[in-house]
């Protein structure tokens, strides 16, 4: 385990005497479907400011599903999800990122004829709580460039010609420039180098610092298992449990025979 994870396990463990913030998200006995497909079934989760939490599961267990129902991007959902506080289930999608959520799907949606610093000029500034709080939660280029030197050194290059890892942490910078405080990141190391799962790890683990909130769909247990305060395990489109950091250690065998990891 490197210093970076360490470190961040470190953290949890001291987070956990400490109080949690506010309730950021929360879904109650949320059911979606694609089209007949009922994918999920009864969905209950929380997630409080300043939290890293992971949902855990075979593919098709109904993670990625979970975050594209939160951003109503699904045929059709039913239950309740709160976000900030507020009512979200009649929200079109760009009404709920204004909401400062930011979502990261699996296939990354950068402009790729567009370079790298065009790419983050284009976001807007979504957050709806007051210019003045959005504004203060937006990263610069200057900050997303010492958060991520590659993109830096290809600032000037088209999407096409950016490596997958270059790719993934442009569509994460892109979000990043909207003030969304929020994210809902889906398979973000998914076919990635290991140097590049650690620069991720390590930009997460800042974000989190900065009391971003982090909802973290992840195949790569053992890049998510040291990052997460908890983790929800998915199956069949529901949860079958919760594991809290400090739980982890004694559920490791357990967590690997469900996962096949």
């Amino acid at each position: 385990m490197t210093v970076v994870m360490e470190q961040a396990v470190d953290r949890q463990a001291s987070a956990a005497d400490s109080s949690l913030g506010e309730e950021q998200l929360c879904l109650r006995e949320l059911n979606a479907w694609y089209g007949e497909s009922h994918v999920l079934h009864g969905v209950n989760m929380t997630v409080r400011r300043g939290e890293l939490v992971t949902l855990l599961g075979r593919n098709g267990a109904g993670r990625s599903s979970t975050l594209r129902a939160i951003m109503n991007m699904v045929g059709r959902r039913s239950g309740d999800i709160l976000i900030k506080g507020q009512d979200s289930m009649g929200l079109a999608p760009h009404r709920i990122a204004h909401l400062g959520v930011g979502f990261c799907p699996e296939e990354r949606g950068i402009f790729a004829s567009l370079s790298v610093e065009e790419n983050l000029l284009l976001p807007p500034l979504v957050k709806s709580t007051g210019h003045d709080q959005a504004q203060s939660q937006v990263m610069s280029l200057d900050e997303l460039y010492a958060l991520f030197p590659n993109l830096h050194e290809r600032r000037t290059s088209q999407g096409t010609r950016l490596s997958g890892g270059e790719q993934q942490m442009l569509a994460l910078a892109r979000i990043l420039r909207t003030g969304a405080d929020l994210l809902l990141l889906d398979e973000i190391t998914e076919g990635l180098a290991p140097v590049i799962n650690q620069k991720l790890a390590e930009v997460l683990v800042m974000l989190k610092a900065r009391g971003m909130t982090i909802v973290l769909v992840e195949q790569n247990f053992r890049f998510a298992a040291p990052l997460a305060d908890r983790h929800y395990l998915m199956e069949h489109g529901t949860i079958l449990e919760e594991i809290s950091a400090a739980e982890l250690p004694a559920r490791h065998e357990y967590l690997h025979k469900v996962l096949g990891v």
